[in-house]
């Protein structure tokens, strides 16, 4: 699988990493497929510790230990669990993220965190010690690189402009074009987009709109009512005959130079190899990604500007 380079960092990472908050709890049926995905050669993965309460952490961790010095394992830091563990709040400050991340390592079962994330963001945070926290924690060796893992307009532009982020972590799919809006003024600052989210909750799969849940049934999609679902993905099964819906929402979200990563979850073998054919597909021609824009709305965040 071809590599791209996170911003300006050292680190080169699969084209698609492999998104492992979906991976589940169950250790060997996770295992399995964390392996899977090395073999068909990803090399990033990515947890964080708010996932089953730190438990996805541990089970990323024994599935790469084996293949440490070849992969690129990235988690993140910023939530807090409550004592009674149904809720969480968010907590950005200094002192969290530095007691944060020992757990984390200690989880992982590693010395060092290839891209330590912030997991959010608000324009009210403590954003300079924040900062300070991530920039001490590569000084020291826990860190090798940082980045953030947010939407909201005010807070990427104050992280581009204040701190040493190498990516930032943003949804992004057909269905969610706002970050184009934003493309060009990261790319200029040096730091990659990490697109989460590129099948649309399997809306963009092959599946469609099998994998609408009811809540989608009732209120659509972002922008899109169900409605307009309906009306826009069969057409563009009729507008690209020649590509499967899996590669035209893989190949879109990695057309773009600004994109570093995509990394679509998986919840079983079958996905994640079905994700896996979709990115080693022939790149999007521009006539495609014409035809793509002229069919998908080009939204832009309205809030946190």
């Amino acid at each position: 699988m071809k590599k791209r380079r996170l911003g300006n960092s050292e680190l080169l990472v699969s084209e698609m990493g492999l998104g492992c908050m979906s991976l589940g709890s169950d250790d060997e049926k996770a295992i399995r497929i964390i392996h899977a995905a090395l073999d068909e050669g990803i090399t990033y993965f990515d947890t964080a510790d708010l996932y089953d309460f730190g438990k996805n952490e541990e089970i990323v961790g024994k599935a790469l230990k084996h293949c440490r010095d070849k992969v690129v394992i990235s988690t993140k830091a910023g939530n807090r669990w409550n004592e009674q563990k149904d809720g969480w709040s968010w907590e950005p400050s200094k002192k969290h993220i530095k007691a944060a991340v020992k757990d984390s390592l200690k989880r992982l079962d590693i010395d060092y965190i290839d891209l330590y994330q912030l997991h959010g963001g608000t324009i009210d945070d403590p954003i300079d010690e924040t900062i300070e926290a991530f920039e001490e924690l590569v000084k020291e060796g826990h860190v090798r690189y940082y980045g953030i893992s947010s939407i909201r307009p005010n807070v990427i532009k104050e992280y581009l402009r204040r701190s040493s982020i190498v990516s930032i972590m943003m949804q992004y799919s057909l269905l969610d074009r706002r970050p184009e809006e934003w493309m060009r003024l990261i790319e200029e600052n040096n730091v990659s987009i990490i697109a989460r989210g590129p099948l649309a909750k399997g809306l963009l799969s092959d599946k469609m709109l099998d994998k609408a849940s009811s809540s989608i049934k009732e209120n659509g999609y972002l922008d899109y009512s169900f409605w307009d679902l309906q009306r826009v993905l069969p057409k563009v099964v009729e507008k690209l005959p020649s590509r499967s819906m899996n590669e035209i929402a893989v190949r879109y979200a990695l057309a773009s130079s600004a994109v570093g990563a995509i990394i679509p979850g998986a919840s079983s073998l079958e996905q994640l190899r079905e994700n896996v054919k979709a990115v080693k597909s022939p790149p999007l021609d521009e006539e495609e990604l014409l035809i793509l824009k002229d069919i998908f709305k080009q939204s832009r965040y309205e809030s946190h500007r």
